[in-house]
């Protein structure tokens, strides 16, 4: 797909660069059309879809099929539709007396951590030609999003000591211990509930805690000798990123682990930090949703609890906003789907931007 998005941008004319994983086997693709001058928009969106293993479809999930005004398959809403609108649309914006440029920015891995969009923004860091603006077209229905919750997650593992199931006591139980975790993990769920800041927009209100899987054991007599366990949080505020990555490291460190070697010193927990990616902040001055709202027409900015690469973005000095065709209700699940208005809404917009970096 990249080697095919890279061709078509290439043919317009567009200067594309591949920025391949460690592997070789992924690539983000940035380009850009126009003078390359400071303060062009970035178009953002992600190339990867999430499995549909286990998910009872109705179509072909990839196959695109197109019934009474919607567009189904998978990735069609996430967020392949907006990234089918800029390919689209390069070939006219191409043709354009543009002053700044426009930047394409597809990048992989989005579903896990963000690691493509990490690695893009480090090499954007160091580039000499400066975006001002980021628009990252996520399915917001076209609607102005200003702010997101972060998104942290954690693999964490831990290796005791097996035994017969006779003698629990001769034995470290991986399992029992990564459920005392688990209980700690939901004990400070409940407490980021009274820290939520005042007036906080987003829904719920307070940071988030979520245990995605608790796996080990291999038969019912056997002690286990190891289990991890699955997490991530959402932190609102910087504040509640430190006191949860304090507090359950302290629990770890300073109570499970001291009664896990007592009986066997070369008991161990570790955690394995997938990714920890930055919040999008709603911040009094940013160009990318007043330019957004304006050809929205949208009076206000929305904030969402899920998660995009615009915090990234925002953290190397680019004004950012979130606003994409289709619903993220839609997203990850069977049968999902794009509406061809909301697409038409999206070209619309898309035309409006360029326009704007003509003047």
């Amino acid at each position: 797909m990249m080697a095919y998005l890279e061709e078509s941008l290439t043919k317009v004319g567009a200067r594309v660069t591949l920025q391949h994983d460690a592997t070789g086997k992924k690539a983000n693709l940035w380009a850009s059309l126009g003078p390359e001058v400071d303060g062009g928009v970035i178009l953002s969106g992600h190339s990867d879809v999430v499995p549909v293993e286990d998910q009872d479809w109705t179509t072909d999930p990839f196959t695109l099929v197109e019934k009474d005004g919607l567009l189904y398959g998978r990735g069609t809403c996430d967020m392949k539709g907006f990234i089918a609108a800029c390919i689209a649309l390069a070939p006219d914006f191409a043709k354009l007396d543009l002053k700044r440029p426009i930047h394409f920015a597809f990048t992989y891995d989005e579903e896990t951590a963000c690691l493509g969009a990490q690695a893009l923004v480090k090499m954007l860091a160091k580039s000499p030609v400066k975006p001002a603006i980021a628009l990252i077209g996520e399915p917001t229905e076209m609607r102005v999003i200003e702010g997101h919750k972060g998104c942290c997650e954690y693999t964490t593992r831990f290796t005791g000591l097996e035994g017969h199931g006779s003698n629990p006591n001769a034995g470290v139980n991986a399992v029992e211990y990564a459920v005392l975790y688990v209980s700690k993990l939901l004990e400070l769920r409940e407490g980021l509930k009274s820290r939520a800041p005042e007036g906080s927009r987003f829904d719920p209100p307070w940071t988030t805690i979520n245990i995605g899987g608790l796996h080990g054991g291999v038969a019912h007599n056997v002690i286990v000798g190891k289990a991890e366990v699955d997490w991530e949080f959402r932190p609102v505020q910087a504040t509640d990123y430190d006191y949860v990555t304090t507090e359950i490291t302290r629990y770890a460190t300073q109570e499970l682990l001291p009664k896990m070697q007592a009986i066997h010193p070369e008991a161990a927990i570790h955690t394995e930090t997938l990714g920890e990616v930055a919040g999008l902040e709603p911040m009094e001055i940013n160009a990318a949703r007043d330019l957004l709202a304006e050809l929205t027409g949208a009076n206000s900015a929305d904030v969402v609890s899920f998660g995009t690469e615009a915090g990234l973005f925002q953290s190397i000095g680019i004004d950012a906003v979130v606003c994409g065709p289709g619903s993220i209700a839609q997203a990850h699940k069977p049968d999902e789907f794009v509406a061809k208005d909301q697409l038409a809404a999206c070209i619309k917009i898309l035309e409006g931007v360029a326009h704007r970096l003509t003047q």
